[in-house]
């Protein structure tokens, strides 16, 4: 074991994306993460096309670095099973609904009871003192209930969804940052807690971060939205060959990129010459740049920015972006893309490209994990025959 998290055991009582991707971050730092998946196994296996029956392209990179134990929770054996993990766990993450928590006694008072040190963090769609509680939670309507689809609606007429599941990501980022810094609290006082993540308000501090502008004093100087990133002209331009964003961003931005241009007769223009002129005509500006782009190839365009420190850049396609990560070899599913984690560590090693664990199969670390609580071959054969555990089979035996 390496990285920051080395010494930290994490115990994922999550599916899809949003937890998934939280303990898969922990693992890549170096934490013990293991996943308590259902004996069916879980929805990001079967998101899309994968090459193996167990495996989605998605699912490859999201249950990496993890051990795996599948259990039926709803089994009172299988329940035991959790709670024994639980006692030698720093951190649980969840994102079953409260109701579900309860009914299955994994709330975090059970949990306590046998673990009073951990760190338990609920990640669900709304709090758990709302109305919604028990609400189901995707990431689209997540989007329309915290701002995301009004932004939209503020700049193009109509309310509309980002083509990426933000809520989901964004609020697994917000569980890793909570769950360190509880774990930093638990480590300097010995005292553990529960913290919750609802993904309803982790995806609107995202969005208000900027757009509460003037909204912010009490009574609001104007509505909320901040307008330069509302403007409808925001967008990547057309050059002769292609697509680029370019981005200026002061009045020598402006006036350099028009000179090289040609367009001598838009330097020092009085609408570049405040910042406050540049926001009031940024439509008007942002027109004449998307005319110009037309008039050069994109990499000229490029060249321009470079030497004028412009700020620019290409339109990448998903699929260039992905032909560029470093490729690694899975014992049953093949040569995959490995999309690193977004932090290095100059002293404390970490997995930023390498998979310490490649994805599991459904139940592959169910008698490894278990026979670390001192689970015997005779109790694992009993737990697998009355179907409340699943391991590998014979023909699911990795190389």
């Amino acid at each position: 074991m390496s990285g920051p998290l080395a010494d930290v055991r994490v115990l994922d009582l999550t599916s899809v994306v949003m937890g998934p991707l939280a303990t898969q971050i922990l693992g890549d730092l170096g934490a013990d993460v293991i996943t308590v998946e259902d004996v069916k196994g879980d929805t990001n296996r079967t998101m899309g096309l994968g090459p193996h029956p167990q495996f989605s392209g998605v699912s490859l990179n999201l249950l990496r670095n993890k051990r795996n134990i599948s259990l039926d929770l709803r089994h009172p054996d299988g329940l035991e099973a959790c709670l024994r993990l639980a006692e030698r766990a720093d951190i649980l993450i969840t994102n079953l609904r409260p109701g579900s928590l309860t009914r299955l006694g994994l709330d975090y008072e059970s949990v306590r009871a046998r673990s009073p040190q951990i760190v338990y963090c609920q990640a669900q769609g709304w709090p758990t003192d709302s109305p919604e509680a028990d609400k189901p939670a995707y990431d689209d309507v997540v989007q329309a209930a915290s701002g995301v689809a009004a932004a939209f609606q503020l700049r193009d007429g109509d309310p509309a969804i980002a083509p990426t599941i933000m809520a989901d990501k964004l609020s697994g980022l917000t569980v890793v940052y909570g769950v360190l810094a509880a774990l930093h609290h638990r480590d300097a006082t010995g005292e553990g807690q529960r913290l919750e993540v609802p993904m309803v308000e982790a995806t609107r501090a995202f969005v208000l971060a900027e757009h509460m502008s003037a909204a912010t004093t009490v009574p609001p100087l104007a509505p909320a939205g901040l307008p330069r990133v509302l403007l409808p002209g925001r967008h990547p331009q057309r050059t002769a060959d292609g697509w680029i964003h370019v981005l200026p961003y002061s009045a020598k931005n402006y006036n350099d990129l028009f000179a090289a241009g040609g367009r001598h007769d838009l330097v020092d223009d009085e609408r570049m010459a405040t910042r406050w002129s540049r926001l009031e005509f940024a439509a008007e500006l942002y027109r004449e740049v998307a005319e110009l782009m037309l008039t050069r190839t994109t990499a000229e365009w490029l060249a321009y920015c470079d030497e004028l420190d412009i700020p620019a850049g290409p339109v990448r396609t998903l699929d260039e972006l992905v032909a560029e990560l470093p490729v690694a070899t899975h014992p049953v599913a093949g040569d995959y893309r490995v999309l690193p984690g977004g932090v290095r560590f100059d002293t404390t090693p970490a997995t930023h490209t390498t998979v310490r664990r490649h994805a599991p199969l459904v139940g592959q670390h169910s008698d490894e994990v278990l026979a670390e609580l001192g689970y015997t071959p005779a109790e694992l054969a009993a737990l697998r025959a009355e179907g409340v555990l699943r391991s590998l089979t014979a023909d699911e035996h990795l190389p």
